[in-house]
């Protein structure tokens, strides 16, 4: 596959990083989405409660999955890194009020971020069919 069949659509709304990696990357109807923290518009990471943080990491993975011409409901898997064992129901709690049936596939891993984050999340999602 040519690099000229991967997009990798952003506009001002996508948040952005200081780091080396692209918010998203579109190969045909899939789309996967680098790790979203809590960040504000400028990249700098805002540090909150794990609710304040997971919230903020979800509306970036929105804001991303956006500018890629999907949300939410077109995700088919997230990866969750939640850096503490004590806010895994805080977590499944929070996660319930973004994702329904049919819940996409999911992997958590704890005790993995610096003390900077309490979560991310990165994802792959399926562009809608048009109508």
């Amino acid at each position: 596959m040519s690099q000229s069949n991967i997009q990798y659509p952003q506009d001002e709304n996508t948040p952005t990083s200081h780091l080396p990696f692209s918010p998203c990357a579109v190969v045909g109807n899939l789309v996967f989405v680098s790790g979203q923290a809590s960040v504000d518009a400028s990249g700098k990471i805002i540090g909150d409660s794990f609710e304040g943080e997971f919230r903020r990491s979800i509306e970036n993975l929105r804001a991303v999955l956006k500018t890629a011409g999907c949300d939410l409901q077109n995700i088919v898997q997230t990866r969750n890194y939640v850096r503490d064992d004590a806010d895994l129901a805080e977590y499944n709690k929070l996660y319930a009020e973004y994702f329904q049936n049919p819940l996409p596939t999911r992997t958590t891993i704890t005790n993995c971020l610096p003390s900077t984050i309490r979560y991310e999340v990165e994802c792959i999602a399926v562009l809608p069919e048009a109508d």
